[in-house]
C-alpha cells in the first residue's frame, strides 16, 4: 500500500532533502526549498510489462517526418514534424518563435491537417491579430487559450488535432500539483504529462519555453532529457536575421540550421545564406577574411572582421562577437610567439557579421589571417578564403568535410584558398594554396610580420 511523505525539492536546481533548509546543500540558493507531498511506492509489487515487442517487428517507417510546408523548418528538423515526437523550440522574448510557429501552423492548415495553439501568453484576439497581419490561413488552426493543463487536454481530446503547439511551457499549470506557473516542479510534471500524451496518441507537440538571462532554457534541465528535439531560435531583434539551430534530435542529426529573414510579413526562409552573410561586404579593407563553416549539414560562407587599435587604457582590450574569447586569444598569442605578428599593446575586436556564431575551430586560420592584415594594415584579396584549425606550435590542422567548404565557395566565385598541407584536391575554379603552419599563410599573403605597417 503506498504511503505518502514529505520532501524538500530546489525550485533553482531540481534537488531533494528530506527536510526543509535555509539554504540548498547542492546549488547553495538561498530560501528555495519548497515542501512536496509524494507517494512512496516501495514495496509495490511490479507490474508485468506487456508492451515489450521484437525489435524486428518494428516498422522503423513508422517514426518518419511528415513536411510542415515550411521550408527552413523541415530542413533543420530533418524533412519536418515525427508524429508523436515532442520539441522544445527555446529563444529570448520577442525573437520570433510565435511567428514561426503560427506560419508552422497555416503551412499544416492548407492541407487539412489540424493544428491546436494552446497560448497562455496571448488572446486569442492578439493571435488573430498577428494572423491578420502576417497573411495566415487559420480556417483549420484551433485556438486555446487556457493556462490550465487540464484544460487544454480537455481541449485536445475534442479538437484532435496533429499537431499541438504549446506557448509557453512555462505559463501552463496543473492544479493537483504544487507550485505557481513556471516553477520547477510544474514544469516538469507539465512537460512530462505532454510528452506521454504525444506517445500515446501519435499527436506531433511543440512546446515554447524561455530563457534565462545566460541564454539558456528556464526550468528544470530534466526538460530538455523529456523531450525528442530541442532547438534554439536566435537573432539579434535589431537585425533581420534569425536562425533556428538543433541541439538535440532523437530523428536526425543535431546542429542542423535553419535561416529566416523577418519581413513585415512574417519569416521568411533563406534558401542562399551565404549570399545574405556576404551581400554587403566591403572588398579591400585590412581585417576582413571570408571563412567557410559548416552547421549540420549545410556549408556557409561568412566574413570575419577584426580591428585593432592603440589602447587607450593599461590594459589593452579582447572583444569578440561570433567567435569564442579563449580562440581569440589562442590566435593572438600564437602570432606573437610563432608568426612574429605583434598586437600585445593594441586593443583588438573580432566579430563575424550577421549575427552568426561559430564554434567550430575550422575558422582558427581566417582569425589568424584576418588578424595578421588588422595589424599590418595589409588588405587581403577579397576572392580568397581560408579554413583550418590553428595548434599552439602554430602548425595549421584539417578540418571536417572540407570538401563541402570548397564547393561552396567554388560556387560563390572565389578563386583562392588557403587549406591545410593535407587538405583534399581543389573543385573547379578554386587555386589552393597548402600551408603547413600560420607563419606560412602569413608569407603566402604578403602580410608583412611586424607591428604595424608605415
Amino acid at each position: 500500500m503506498a504511503k505518502t511523505r514529505y520532501e524538500h525539492r530546489c525550485s533553482a536546481c531540481d534537488a531533494t532533502t528530506p527536510r526543509w533548509e535555509g539554504r540548498c546543500p547542492n546549488c547553495g540558493e538561498w530560501n528555495s526549498l519548497v515542501e512536496q507531498v509524494v507517494a512512496d511506492v516501495r514495496g509495490a509489487a511490479p507490474a508485468a510489462n506487456s508492451d515489450a515487442v521484437q525489435l524486428a517487428s518494428i516498422d522503423p517507417s513508422a517514426g518518419n517526418a511528415r513536411p510542415t510546408g515550411v521550408s527552413e523548418f523541415d530542413r533543420t528538423l530533418s524533412g519536418g514534424l515525427v508524429p508523436g515526437s515532442v520539441t522544445l523550440i527555446g529563444g529570448e522574448p520577442g525573437i520570433g518563435k510565435s511567428t514561426l510557429l503560427l506560419q508552422v501552423a497555416s503551412a499544416l492548415s492548407r492541407t487539412d491537417r489540424r493544428v491546436l495553439i494552446a497560448s497562455a501568453e496571448e488572446s486569442a484576439e492578439q493571435i488573430s491579430r498577428r494572423a491578420q497581419r502576417l497573411g495566415v490561413a487559420a480556417n483549420a488552426i484551433t485556438i486555446c487559450t487556457s493556462s490550465s493543463l487540464a484544460e487544454v487536454l480537455a481541449v485536445v481530446a475534442s479538437v484532435k488535432p496533429e499537431l499541438l503547439i504549446v506557448d509557453s511551457i512555462q505559463t501552463i499549470a496543473d492544479p493537483e500539483i504544487s507550485g505557481s506557473a513556471g516553477s520547477v516542479s510544474q514544469v516538469r510534471e507539465c512537460a512530462a504529462q505532454l510528452v506521454s500524451y504525444a506517445k500515446t496518441s501519435g499527436v506531433a507537440v511543440v512546446l515554447i519555453g524561455h530563457v534565462t538571462k545566460e541564454g539558456s532554457l528556464a526550468g528544470p534541465r530534466l526538460l530538455e532529457h523529456l523531450v525528442d528535439t530541442v532547438c534554439s531560435f536566435e537573432g539579434d531583434r535589431h537585425h533581420a536575421l534569425r536562425v533556428l539551430s538543433v541541439v538535440k534530435h532523437r530523428f536526425g542529426p543535431a546542429g542542423e540550421l535553419g535561416v529566416f529573414e523577418m519581413t513585415a510579413e512574417g519569416l521568411k526562409g533563406v534558401a542562399d545564406p551565404s549570399a545574405l552573410f556576404l551581400a554587403d561586404r566591403q572588398p579591400g579593407v585590412a581585417g576582413s577574411v571570408v571563412v567557410p563553416i559548416l552547421e549540420g549539414h549545410r556549408a556557409l560562407l561568412v566574413e570575419l572582421q577584426t580591428l585593432v587599435t592603440p589602447a587607450v587604457f593599461g590594459t589593452p582590450r579582447r572583444s569578440a562577437e561570433g567567435v569564442a574569447a579563449g580562440r581569440l586569444a589562442l590566435i593572438l598569442a600564437v602570432l606573437e610567439q610563432r608568426v612574429g605578428v605583434l598586437a600585445g599593446s593594441l586593443d583588438v575586436f573580432a566579430s563575424v557579421v550577421g549575427g552568426v556564431h561559430i564554434q567550430e575551430p575550422g575558422a582558427d586560420l581566417a582569425l589568424g589571417l584576418a588578424l595578421a592584415s588588422a595589424v599590418t594594415g595589409v588588405p587581403i584579396d577579397p576572392l580568397t578564403v581560408a579554413s583550418g584549425e590553428v595548434g599552439l606550435a602554430g602548425e595549421v590542422r584539417q578540418v571536417v568535410h572540407s570538401e563541402r567548404r570548397l564547393q561552396e565557395a567554388a560556387r560563390r566565385g572565389f578563386r583562392r584558398a588557403i587549406v591545410p598541407m593535407t587538405g583534399p584536391e581543389a573543385p573547379n575554379g578554386i587555386e589552393l594554396i597548402r600551408v603547413a603552419t600560420l607563419a606560412e599563410a602569413v608569407q603566402a599573403l604578403g602580410l608583412r610580420t611586424r607591428e604595424r605597417a608605415s
